[in-house]
């Protein structure tokens, strides 16, 4: 393993088995942290990431608990502690969304949002705290360019992300004395496996959103891992509450 930036570092990675997150797994590893790939349901997809971490000689292991249960929550760090013996980095990146008009949104809707997107990285936050050492820890939270571009349609989505912005800077104010830092990176619109699923990533909303960006694309998962290889490692020391937008200048 090359010198990297996260030698000897553990990281845990919410929602790594598709997407942002696998990317930023598959990164931390390069760098030389071992990572815990959480997923929730996919247990095929985190194994493959695991798999593929592993094959170029890198240290994972995947572990399933839903983020918004905080008895599942509770088992995931345990069970990091019980693989790798602590931990230095949590990335909240595990989210849901769904796009509709005001008409047709749901308390059902409300709540997986919520429960995912705010509650979820709540309790994970609240546990990584039992498990950090004395030297602190990093955590990056993954919100959304969606909390201040707004877009019509997402309202319940938008205000998850707005509840996270806010979040990250006020942990980063409660957190601060105990060396714990915490920043977020709001992504633009990102090629993911969800993104392509739910049919946003073809035809005219990327269109939309290709016309309107400076840099004239929209992202990849590779776009967004080094930013966050930058707010685990020691070279964001005095960086707290800082949220970096990562859309191609789209704002």
């Amino acid at each position: 393993m090359k010198n990297g930036k996260l030698n000897g570092k553990v990281a845990v990675v919410t929602g790594a088995s598709k997407g942002i997150g696998a990317g930023i797994a598959k990164e931390f590893a390069a760098e030389g942290a071992a990572v815990v790939v959480n997923y929730a349901s996919a247990k095929s997809d985190a194994d493959k990431i695991v798999d593929e971490i592993s094959k170029a000689g890198g240290k994972a292991v995947a572990l399933q608990a839903n983020v918004a249960k905080k008895s599942e929550v509770q088992r995931l760090f345990t069970e990091t502690e019980k693989a790798f013996g602590k931990i230095d980095i949590l990335v909240n990146n595990a989210g849901v969304y769904e796009f509709v008009p005001l008409e047709e949104v749901t308390e059902q809707q409300f709540h997986r949002m919520f429960d995912t997107n705010v509650l979820g990285l709540l309790l994970t936050t609240q546990e990584a705290l039992k498990h950090f050492n004395a030297t602190g820890g990093s955590i990056i939270n993954i919100g959304s360019l969606a909390s201040t571009l707004t877009p019509p349609t997402a309202v319940v989505y938008n205000a998850t992300k707005g509840a996270v912005d806010a979040i990250t800077r006020t942990l980063a104010k409660e957190l601060g004395q105990r060396k714990i830092r915490v920043n977020s990176i709001n992504p633009g619109m990102v090629i993911t496996e969800g993104s392509v699923a739910g049919g946003y990533t073809e035809g005219d909303m990327r269109k939309m959103f290709e016309s309107q960006t400076p840099l004239g694309r929209v992202g990849e998962p590779k776009d967004i891992a080094p930013a966050a290889v930058f707010f685990a490692s020691d070279e964001s020391s005095w960086v707290t509450g800082e949220t970096l937008l990562i859309a191609g200048g789209l704002r």
